[in-house]
């Protein structure tokens, strides 16, 4: 059994935090050659998954971790003692309910394989669930407190709830970073607050958004830290978590046992980097922001497993939410904040006051246009259609191009600059943009036409559009049929391979298109893997 004369604790947490990507519903041979890698590791705890008894979708056994689940595991003798299970606050939160709500979870420690149970808990909740910790005591068991979202809390605010823990049979008072953004000067601020009215040990759980994972739980040991959570590859709800194998290394002379790695290293390389390439946890850029901004990982999370998102995508729903505030995730507010554009659709302009009973020729940027330059060149001095360029393609001349069409927030700033020096009007939903983007392109000539996003379809209307998606060629359709161009021709849509997303994409929104009854026909007049009419450029040139 684990001894607490020894002076640091590290627990993983992997199968309960990794259990966000799969369901909590690992394999077998997964978990067997997992515990086996724990024991060797001699890691003191092992938090193998949840217990609740909220039972929606379906979610595999380490989201219950029942007594009768855990002891179907083959659990190494080195693990006996060893083993956690988190429970969430908000279950037991309620003072009516929470002895109600413990007795059907727990048994006596005497009649589970359960030793340490940890209290997930939001400030709010925090005085409520404690007493629990009473109770836990009585049955048996160590019992641990995790604090979520701390970063936003006072230092007297921490002093305080910590004064109030001390009341309690509690082992450990643990707090987490929860957005990942906490520098070594808050985390000494936070440690030293709960240090003044907490008088047991104190344990931290770091994420990982900035790439400071590691670093903060080092910082935290050598300012009083005791306890030190992670994951295998840092597996974890978005960004992930400080990673065993590294805070083994960086930690090893606070280790009592260090225990043998070998079986660790063949354990990712067997299955934990396949699900990281599969699943995608770990940093990156949008996870970076979310730390940088305080936005909860979830809301990036749920955007990479959704094919409706691209990259401008997610970097316009973070700069919605850094302004309209995500600390808390909820599926509503990022579906708001996919719209992207705020206020009245109407827009200042109206397209047929250009386009009407013209040929509308819209400029992709697929390879094609460089190919082809020439012949598209001399198929607009023919036939002198209105020319719309996406964004900023520009492989054909200046003068040959009327205007150009752009609407993506993001995209929109990320080319702001580069806006100003084309010399084409830009059509865009300007009065809809953020106020960012209106600045930069204040000294750009603008042509304002309201969008809007709607799931349903397009709907074409005098200064505004109805749109099913934020690509710039479903707002470029809409133009040209509000406009009531007599027919629109598309060069430089060469389409992705078949099994990108982004092709999958587009053939969902030409389809859409396709079914609006009023909708202006299409052809394509460079080669093309999209299901539209195909003639060639050099056809018309004759």
């Amino acid at each position: 059994m684990t001894s607490f004369e020894q002076k640091y604790f590290f627990l993983d947490c992997t199968l309960r935090d990794g259990g966000y990507y799969n369901d909590w519903d690992f394999e077998p041979l997964l978990v067997q050659d997992y515990l086996q890698a724990m024991d060797a590791l001699q890691i003191d705890f092992v938090e193998i998954g949840f217990r609740t008894l909220k039972n929606q979708n379906f979610k595999g056994g380490f989201a219950y971790s029942t007594d009768n689940f855990l002891n179907r595991l083959t659990i190494p003798l080195g693990l006996v003692n060893k083993i956690g299970v988190m429970i969430n606050g908000s279950e037991i939160a309620d003072p009516k309910t929470q002895l109600i709500c413990l007795k059907k979870l727990f048994k006596h420690k005497s009649k589970s394989p359960v030793t340490l149970v940890r209290i997930a808990c939001h400030i709010h909740e925090f005085i409520n669930c404690l007493p629990a910790a009473k109770w836990l005591n009585e049955q048996g068991y160590l019992v641990g407190f995790n604090l979520m979202q701390i970063a936003d809390r006072s230092s007297e605010e921490i002093t305080q709830l910590a004064q109030a823990a001390n009341a309690y049979p509690i082992d450990v008072l643990y707090f987490a970073d929860s957005m990942g953004s906490l520098n070594s000067d808050q985390l000494t601020d936070i440690i030293r607050a709960f240090q003044k009215g907490w008088k047991g040990a104190l344990g931290i759980h770091t994420h990982d958004n900035i790439g400071q994972a590691i670093n903060n739980s080092i910082h935290s040991v050598k300012s009083g830290i005791t306890w030190i959570d992670s994951t295998v590859t840092g597996m974890g709800r978005g960004p992930g978590n400080a990673q065993t194998e590294y805070v083994i290394l960086a930690l090893s002379d606070y280790r009592q046992n260090r225990g043998n790695s070998i079986k660790l290293l063949e354990l990712i390389r067997k299955y934990f980097k396949p699900m990281q390439n599969s699943y995608g946890w770990g940093m990156n850029p949008f996870y970076y922001l979310t730390g940088q901004y305080g936005i909860h990982p979830s809301y990036i999370q749920e955007m990479l497993q959704d094919q409706r998102y691209n990259e401008e995508d997610i970097m316009a729903v973070i700069d919605f939410l850094k302004i309209e505030g995500g600390k808390k995730f909820n599926l509503d507010t990022l579906e708001a904040a996919r719209h992207f554009y705020s206020g009245e659709p109407l827009g200042t302009w109206e397209p047929d006051t250009l386009i009407k009973d013209k040929m509308v020729l819209i400029l992709g940027t697929g390879p094609s246009i460089k190919k082809y330059h020439s012949a598209i060149e001399d198929f607009i001095d023919h036939n002198q259609p209105y020319v719309i360029a996406l964004n900023t393609e520009s492989n054909i001349r200046h003068e040959l191009i009327d205007a150009r069409a752009a609407c993506h927030p993001a995209r929109l700033l990320a080319d702001c600059q580069e806006h100003l020096k084309l010399p084409e009007p830009l059509i865009t939903p300007f009065s809809m943009l953020p106020e960012a983007v209106k600045t930069n392109l204040a000294k750009k000539v603008i042509l304002d036409f309201g969008v809007i996003i709607n799931n349903q379809g397009f709907s074409f209307n005098k200064n505004y559009c109805e749109s099913p998606s934020s690509l710039v060629i479903a707002y470029t359709l809409a133009i040209a049929n509000s406009g009531k161009a007599k027919k629109i021709i598309l060069a430089g849509f060469d389409g992705y391979n078949a099994d990108d997303p982004r092709s999958q994409e587009m053939d969902q929104l030409l389809k859409t298109y396709k079914e609006k009854s009023n909708s202006i026909s299409l052809t394509s007049i460079t080669p093309t893997c999209y299901n539209i009419s195909v003639k060639s450029i050099f056809g018309f040139n004759q």
